[in-house]
């Protein structure tokens, strides 16, 4: 029981967390004291007597000395709860000397404590006894808007705020505030302008200073440019002087007021220094530098233009959207600025350690700029200020903006020539204070390091400007000037500016003087330290670097700086070898870290004034180093420290369950790596860069660049830990798992070019180079990778070296595998680190064969010794194996033949004396013949299937498994044949099946023909694309339809290059099947035609349509060999028609010649339009030739036989019957309906089975709606529903009910609307068809009855097909009875209704197909009846025209309507009006309405329905004078209804009538709408005899 009560308690305290102690000082006898509050802390703040701690569940509470509280306690010994309005949860709280601040989560800031100075932001109140709200407003929106604030500061007097737009407010007292104004206090927060612009990260305050950390780097958003003079002066921000064979640009400009007040919003920058210096450092020279740019191979380039110039490939860079000058303008400038220069005397002239004018390198050429970097000297072997690429330009380049290569970002302090040069450069500045109130210009060795942190444009002479104007490209160069990259926004961003102002007596702004600053200034000193937070004390400053250095800088009076000396510049606070500090804070009079040392709990070290009990306050002792605190191992994990006043806090926790203390492993072993990393860039790349030579550049100069991001990447993900530890400790927001892609590539792009370097022998051709730089044991590098042995050789040191990071993977698989020990398996957290460790061990196992494989591929490149092969040597090209260790022959190889078998990653070699042969991988198939070669087998298949893209997730190329038996046989890539035969020097790309091309593709022979579709088997086969060139004149032949093993073969397009263009059926590379050939302008302009028909053979053979668009004339009949042969019809646009026989294209047989007068001929013809032969010519006026005819027609006819004169008795109607020589009906089209049969699976018409055409359906519409997708012309969602529903078969058993017929009607109606479905194909080819043989030309009233019987024929044959698909279907004519489901259903058309008694339809192809087909042909149909009729319409319409001239009552009179069906009055919009003998168009007006309708109807049924409605309208109007019970007779009826036909009007009444009699179906001629129909024809017939003369 006692052993499970301790292991109870020890659980329980395991999971304590968020302990927070407290001390003072930092003596053996300092006992920290644990503050107790009911939940853990997660932030703290000290003032100089009083502190304020927040809890995780967002709760404060005060304690000290809190006067200001209205109660006689104000000494609150322990934490007093602080109470908010509303009751809102605190995210940060801060301290200030003596009040307070606090950020809920609303976003608004609340104050209390001491306000005499307006700190609080609350008028009319000295003391803030509890928390009130400060209003934070920006006026410069319109309507104001509140601020969002995201942090708080508090200093002595004032209070700094950090809104949601990253920009900082101020209130309060002093210059500390950083406003423009001299009136305090400032009681309203006001926006610090000068910081307006720049992405402020952290605020801090001091007593009486303040600091912000701005990201730099931000994206140029601002298209305007800054002003070319200072906003304050008004003196030119750049001087610029032109030598004879460069141009000098400066930018030593300093404004005497410290700051430019300049206009944010034209972008301008803060340029400071002080006026002191300014003569002493143009003279010397060091910021009066040539401008040197950075390019991606590490060369520096300088600008240089012997007349005054910039070079002439600026203007490459150059675009139309530029907000940049020209190059003339840029050049006018730089002349203005040289002239001023000169004028003022301003002089560069170089020192020690910076180039010469005249050794200054042209742009020109790629090698003078490497000589020109190899000549470099001073602190950095590279220049600073190297600019930002884009993102998506970092992975093919070789060094990003991220690149610290390039700069001098705090790595200075890893080594100790460079501290020692900093020390001296900081004497220096301290021995030369100004007098005034701007800044000590620090001597800026590099040139290049200005402020970066603000967005706006630069001007005209900045450098920055001129870099932008450089080529993009030289050589294989690049320099860009992009913004922050995408992991700048994910990350915590290391390219920082430290910005203060405020009172600076004792030098705690860090300008090198002890003058106060009015506005925020930035110190430049720490602009590529990679400052991650800075702290203030009441006197002095601290700033964290990502390197885990401190920066300190202020007042030294008990130490508080870390070292010896007061300093009024950053200098590095020292510790010792091996400590990391990634923590600080400052108090009154001390500081604070939290480091890293020997073990994986944090450490502490304080720095200042010891505070002891009873000890004198003048007699105080202190440290003037960093001391380590003895206790700190007893407090637990501390994860951050606070200070203020005398105080001192740290925040800690319990190692519950091991998580704690992984997690701090796996920051402390981030931060760790970090700084070997930067070391190793900053002491041994950097120097390498400007050792190497051009050849060895390029690559080393990648492993550099991907080197560089991911060290950067490390930096940010250190960072990140810190503030993971700190905060919420999320696992699921853990930055290695939430942004594991990033980390994933990252390390992978490394690997890469790595192993590329180590296959072209890169670390041997570095040792030279290394043992110049570093000695030849290269003890630099065996310190860094802390080797104990001392044997190893250069070049494997070097190896291990730049291997060292991806070790780190390993790391990261075996910290998150110790995370799910703490964690529930079911838990998410749980899922996601094993999701993560299995991601990162499978990378550190891919890593690691990676290296394998190019160490073996360099091993095999130094060994062998075949020359004629070193051409293949790339850096990407990996062994897998090769003949010399794995045998393999040659199969009939000769006795004395030598060949050699070397498997790489993408090729095999087949290598034979001086001579070798390349097989790439990606189409190579193997067809293994024995077992005796099996490990080469798997070998080559498991080379293959990386190479086609298998082998990416974590698998490598490996000679001795894989998980793979073979690679697919099917596989996209690119050949190019070389054999004899059709596909020589043809190239393929696309789809292959075992060696052969097979699905999609393109193929390109060396002559210009290509193919673009799909293949199988080798062969073009399914639809595609193929444009052949024609040489003679000077296009291209374009097909684009269906193939079948490798030739035309179905239905397509065909482009002629000579103007032609066929669409239509071919088989065998030749037209065969219906198909359309049309010929324009661009084949010949005197032969435009078109021919519709059918093909045979690549010729015109059966029936077809040839429209002669030239000669005016149309043939109708057939065709033999591209002749026109047997039955045909001639018309012409004079109105001549023939009909006859054709042989040998001519018109040759006994024919019908009829001209437009009505005159004919019957008799023989030997030639087109000639009569030769016996024959009868018949007149229009009924006389008549019989006899023998010679002659032309049109010209003179010799006659010889009889001539005669009609009889009085003989009826005109044996005269000229037309359509006996004509081709019938049904054998027109017989191709086209052939093809329909063909696409449902039947060889003849009506024979196959009825599934397979089902099937053959669904196939077509499935294929054609992907073909479609992959179209430009995207179908709807509505078309993708229609065919889907088409592919459903309409299911019915046995005989078809009336619901089924339905159902089958309507499917119809979707089907024949799809130009996809078989039978939708059908129609649109029909209606083609006959547009093309009846419009136009064809438009010949000779031609109806033949147009009619044509309609007819296509409604049978495709009643034929419809009940071959639905073979329930009734044959002609046959009756469906009505079901009692269907009764009431309105679906089916009455019209087809049968009479009898038993309900139901009668079944035919015109009820069912009628109503689809005619619309679409109804047109030109009712055309021919128009032409026909046209004589009885023009004596019918005139009729119609007399007769309505008169009013109702003397028509009715006329027409014989009795008196009793006289209307009396009739309603007219409601109202009765009494009929007058005046009245006109009153009477049956809603049956004539009715009537006028019939025009507007298609098929037969819809105008006998309109008629139908006519007569009720009537009976209705007559029942409503007469009574219900009246019934007509035709004597009644008649006159009645031939009113309404009059009032009618309807033009082309004949021919309506005559359409309705010719395709009106036959069960409804006897019945009641058929005596309805006679009623209107007898109308029509009595309206042409009436006597209207009288009128």
């Amino acid at each position: 029981m006692e052993e499970q009560r301790r292991y109870s308690e020890k659980e329980k305290t395991s999971r304590e967390r968020g302990l927070l102690y407290r001390w003072q000082g930092y003596s053996c006898t300092v006992n920290p004291e644990k503050v107790l509050l009911p939940r853990p802390v997660c932030h703290a703040a000290l003032g100089i007597s009083h502190g304020v701690l927040l809890t995780e569940d967002g709760l404060v509470y005060s304690f000290g000395d809190l006067y200001w509280r209205h109660s006689s306690r104000s000494q609150a010994l322990s934490p007093v709860l602080e109470g908010f309005v509303g009751g809102q949860r605190v995210l940060r709280v801060s301290a200030g000397s003596f009040h307070c601040a606090a950020i809920t989560d609303d976003g608004v800031v609340h104050a209390w404590g001491e306000n005499a100075n307006g700190q609080c932001g609350v008028s009319d109140l000295s003391l803030v006894p509890s928390p009130t709200p400060v209003s934070i407003v920006d006026d410069e929106t319109v309507p104001p808007e509140r601020v969002w604030i995201l942090d708080v500061a508090c200093g002595a007097q004032h209070t700094l705020a950090l809104s949601g737009k990253h920009e900082v407010w101020a209130w309060g007292t002093g210059c500390q505030l950083g406003l423009v104004t001299n009136v305090f206090p400032v009681q309203r927060a006001q926006k610090v302008e000068h910081l307006s612009g720049r992405y402020v990260l952290q605020i801090a305050c001091g007593g009486f200073h303040s600091l912000a950390l701005v990201r730099s780097l931000p994206p140029l958003k601002s298209s305007r440019q800054s002003s070319e003079t200072c906003g304050q002066c008004r003196q030119p921000l750049y001087t610029v002087i032109d030598k004879d064979d460069h141009v000098i640009i400066s930018n030593n400009h300093y404004c005497p007021l410290g700051v430019e007040l300049t206009d944010e919003k034209q972008g301008q920058r803060s340029n400071q220094g002080s006026p002191a210096l300014m003569a002493k450092t143009e003279l010397s020279g060091p910021d009066q530098q040539v401008f040197t740019g950075l390019f991606e191979d590490f060369s520096p380039v300088s600008v240089t233009d012997s007349s005054a110039a910039l070079p002439k490939n600026l203007k490459r860079t150059k675009t139309k959207s530029s907000p940049y000058p020209d190059e003339q303008a840029l050049k006018d400038y730089l002349r203005r600025m040289s002239d001023q220069s000169l004028s003022e005397n301003f002089e560069a002239v170089p020192t020690e350690g910076s180039r010469p004018p005249s050794h200054v390198a042209p742009v020109a050429t790629q090698s003078s700029a490497s000589s020109a970097l190899s000549s470099q000297t001073g602190r950095d072997a590279l220049p600073l200020g190297v600019s930002a690429c884009d993102d998506s330009e970092v992975k093919d380049r070789a060094v990003s903006c991220q690149d610290s290569l390039t700069g001098g970002g705090g790595e200075e302090a890893c080594d100790e020539s460079q501290a020692k040069n900093q020390d001296s450069e900081r004497k220096c500045l301290e021995a030369n204070k100004s007098a005034s109130l701007s800044d000590v210009r620090i001597e800026d060795t590099d040139g290049l390091g200005r402020r970066r942190s603000l967005p706006g444009l630069l001007s005209k002479g900045s450098p920055l400007f001129v870099r932008q104007g450089f080529p993009k490209k030289v050589g294989a160069s690049t320099l860009t000037t992009s913004g922050v990259s995408k992991t700048e926004n994910l990350f915590p961003s290391l390219y920082t500016e430290v910005w203060s102002w405020g009172r600076g007596q004792d030098g705690q702004l860090g300008h090198g003087d002890s003058l106060p600053r009015l506005q925020p200034l930035c110190i430049k000193s720490l602009s590529n330290k990679e400052i991650v937070k800075v702290v203030a004390g009441s006197n002095h400053t601290l700033a964290l670097t990502a390197q885990c250095q401190v920066y300190s800088w202020g007042s030294n009076k008990l130490g508080q700086l870390g070292h010896m000396d007061s300093s009024t510049v950053p200098h590095l606070v020292k510790v010792s070898e091996g400590i990391r500090v990634w923590d600080v804070a400052a108090g009154q009079t001390h500081t604070l870290l939290l480091a890293d040392g020997d073990c994986i709990q944090p450490i502490l070290y304080y720095s200042g004034k010891q505070v002891q009990e009873g000890q004198d306050s003048h007699a105080s002792t202190c440290t003037q180093t960093p001391t380590l605190l003895p206790f700190c191992m007893n407090l637990g994990y501390v994860s951050s420290v606070f200070a203020g006043g005398l105080n001192c806090l740290a925040l800690a926790d319990q190692n519950a369950m091991g998580f704690i203390s992984t997690l701090h492993e796996l920051a402390s072993a981030e931060r760790k790596l970090y700084c070997t990393l930067s070391r190793v860039k900053s002491q041994i790349l950097r120097p390498l860069l400007s050792c190497l030579g051009q050849t060895s550049m390029q690559l080393f100069q990648t492993v550099a660049g991907c080197f560089s991001r991911l060290c950067h990447l490390t930096g940010q993900h250190a960072i990140s830990l810190n503030s993971f530890l700190q905060n919420s400790r999320d696992v699921k927001t853990l930055t290695i798992l939430k942004k594991a892609d990033i980390f994933l590539d990252t390390y992978k792009e490394y690997s890469v070019p790595l192993g590329n370097f180590l296959v072209m022998g890169g670390f041997q051709a570095l040792v030279k180079p290394a043992q110049e730089c570093f000695g030849k044991k290269l003890e630099l590098a065996q310190k860094l990778l802390e080797l104990k042995e001392k044997d190893a050789s250069p070049s494997d040191l070097l190896l291990k070296l730049l291997y060292m990071p991806l070790q780190h993977l390993c790391d990261y698989g075996r910290v998150l595998l110790k995370m799910t020990a703490c964690f529930d398996v079911s838990s998410v957290e749980y899922r996601r680190l094993q999701d993560g460790c299995l991601q990162y061990e499978v990378l550190a196992h891919l890593v690691s064969k990676q290296r394998k494989d190019a160490e073996a591929t360099h091993s095999f490149w130094k060994n062998f010794s075949g020359k004629s092969l070193e051409s293949l040597r790339k850096p990407s090209r990996r062994l897998v194996c090769e003949s010399g260790n794995k045998d393999l022959t040659l199969q009939n190889s000769g006795r004395f033949s030598v060949n050699t078998f070397i498997l790489f990653n993408d090729t095999l070699v087949h290598a034979q004396f001086s001579s070798h042969f390349i097989y790439p991988l990606a189409t190579l198939w193997i067809e293994p013949v024995s077992d005796e070669n099996g490990k080469w087998l798997r070998a080559i298949n498991q080379a293959v299937d990386h190479v086609l893209g298998l082998g990416q997730n974590g698998q490598v190329i490996s000679p001795s498994g894989s998980q793979r038996a073979e690679p697919p046989v099917s596989r996209t890539a690119t050949y190019t044949f070389t054999k004899e035969g059709r596909l020589k020097e043809a190239t393929y790309n696309g789809r292959w099946l075992s060696g052969k091309p097979h699905g999609k593709g393109t193929l390109k022979w060396a002559d210009g023909r290509v193919y673009c579709g799909t293949f199988k088997h080798g062969l073009e086969d399914g639809f595609g694309d193929y444009m052949m060139p024609n040489k003679t004149l000077n296009k291209f032949d374009r097909y684009k339809g269906h193939w079948k093993e490798g030739k035309m073969h179905g239905f397509g397009t065909y482009w002629y290059a000579t103007g032609e263009v066929y669409e239509g059926s071919f088989q065998d590379h030749q037209r065969h099947g219906h198909g359309m050939m049309s010929s324009g302008r661009l084949a010949s302009p005197s032969s435009s035609s078109v021919f519709v028909g059918h093909w045979l053979n690549d010729k015109k053979a059966g029936y077809g349509i040839y429209d002669d668009i030239t000669k005016g004339e149309k043939y109708m009949g057939m065709w033999l060999e591209d002749q026109r042969q047997g039955s045909g019809v001639v018309v012409t646009q004079f109105g001549l028609y023939y009909e006859g026989a054709f042989s040998n294209n001519r018109m040759t047989g006994v024919g019908l010649l009829l001209c437009e007068d009505d005159t004919a001929f019957e008799g023989e013809f030997s030639e087109d339009w000639l009569l030769n032969g016996k024959g009868v010519m018949r007149m229009p006026n009924g006389d008549s030739f019989e006899g023998i005819f010679v002659g032309e027609w049109g010209s003179e006819l010799k006659v010889v036989g009889t001539f005669l004169k009609p009889s009085l008795y003989e009826t005109e109607t044996e005269v000229n019957q037309v359509g006996r020589y004509a081709v019938p009906a049904e054998q027109k089209w017989r191709a086209v309906f052939e093809e329909c049969w063909s696409r449902l699976g039947c060889e003849f018409p009506g024979q196959g089975e009825n599934d397979r055409a089902w099937e053959n359906i669904a196939v077509i519409l499935t294929s054609s709606r992907r073909k479609q997708t992959d179209s430009p012309q995207m179908l709807s969602r509505s078309q993708c529903k229609l065919l889907e529903s088409l592919e459903v078969i309409p299911q019915h058993r046995g005989s078809v009910s009336a619901q089924a017929y339905d159902i089958i009607r309507r499917y119809l109606i979707k089907a024949c609307d799809t130009p996809l479905h078989p039978l939708g194909w059908l129609l649109e080819t029909l209606v083609t068809v006959y547009r093309m043989t009846y419009v136009g030309v064809g438009s010949n009233r000779r031609l109806l009855q033949q147009a009619v019987e044509e309609i007819q024929s296509y409604l049978r044959r495709i009643f034929q097909l419809v009940r071959f698909l639905f073979p329930g279907l009734p044959e002609e004519g046959g009756f469906i009875p009505e079901s009692s489901e269907g009764a009431g259903s309105d679906s089916l058309s009455d019209s087809s209704q049968s009479d009898s008694t038993q309900q139901g339809w009668i079944v035919s192809s015109s009820s069912l197909l009628l109503p689809i087909l005619l619309p679409r042909l109804y047109h030109p149909l009712f055309t021919l009846y128009s032409l026909e009729r046209e004589r009885e319409e023009e004596l019918y319409w005139d009729c119609i025209v007399r007769l309505n001239r008169q009013p109702d009552l003397s028509l009715l009179t006329f027409l014989g309507v009795p008196q009793k069906f006289w209307p009396v009055s009739v309603s007219i919009l409601g109202k009765e009006k009494e009929v007058l003998p005046s009245t006109k168009d009153a009477c049956f007006a809603t049956a004539v309405e009715t009537l006028q309708q019939i025009s507007t109807a298609f098929i037969p049924a819809d105008k006998l329905q309109v008629i139908q409605l006519t007569f009720e309208d009537v009976t209705q109007e007559v029942q409503t004078m007469l009574g219900q019970d009246f019934l007509w007779s035709m004597d009644d009826l008649f006159p009645v209804f031939l009113y309404v036909v009059v009032r009618a009007q309807i033009r082309n009444l004949g021919s309506e009538v005559s359409l309705i009699d010719d395709l009106m179906e036959p069960a409804l001629q006897h019945g009641e709408l058929g005596l309805m129909f006679t009623t209107l024809k007898a109308c029509y017939y009595q309206i042409q005899h009436e006597n209207t003369t009288c009128f």
